[in-house]
């Protein structure tokens, strides 16, 4: 079996709980083709990365997604883009506000996602449940998180924003569908 780092996301910005996280805990140990190593990661620029960084090296891992959870959006979204920038409406979780500060001085621009976002969409799609493909992962934590990743890590990467929970407002998406759409976008590599 190949493995699979899969990180989501403490809660933040004044929130007690994110789907991202929950939903990752929800998911089976092997899914396809994987053995899925699971991590929850600070909204905290930077910091986050390398947490995910040095994970997937610690377990050598063959691909990773990153979840994290995207207010406003009613469907799950696999990321396309992944831009070399920081700039948050909101600080991060250890106090840093950004603003139009670069990921990396010497980093190209962009990045695109390595794992096929579209052929995720599709297989979240086959289960009824909502999906998009996305073109841009922002330019908070998230992004900063994707482009990192594919910035240096060497394997194939990605990032999937999936919507609030109920309890959090709407639009949203109960746990299980959203844990239901990760799994399918997993079986889909």
């Amino acid at each position: 079996m190949k493995t699979l780092l899969i990180t989501g996301f403490d809660p933040f910005d004044g929130g007690t709980i994110n789907p991202s996280w929950e939903a990752v805990k929800l998911l089976s140990d092997t899914i396809g083709n994987f053995m899925l190593c699971k991590l929850n990661i600070p909204v905290v620029y930077g910091e986050a990365a390398e947490m995910a960084l040095q994970e997937a090296q610690r377990v050598r891992a063959d691909a990773i997604i990153c979840v994290g959870q995207a207010g406003g959006r009613s469907a799950v979204t696999p990321e396309r883009i992944a831009v070399n920038i920081r700039d948050g409406r909101i600080a991060d979780n250890a106090g840093r506000l950004c603003s139009g500060e670069k990921i990396d001085g010497n980093g190209p621009a962009a990045y695109f996602s390595t794992l096929p976002v579209e052929k995720m969409r599709d297989a979240i799609l086959a289960q009824n449940l909502p999906a998009a493909v996305s073109n841009s992962a922002g330019t908070y934590v998230c992004n900063d998180v994707l482009y990192t990743l594919l910035h240096k890590a060497g394997i194939p990467a990605c990032f999937v924003h999936v919507p609030y929970l109920p309890e959090q407002g709407a639009p949203s998406l109960p746990l299980e569908q959203i844990a239901a759409a990760l799994t399918a976008a997993i079986g889909a590599l």
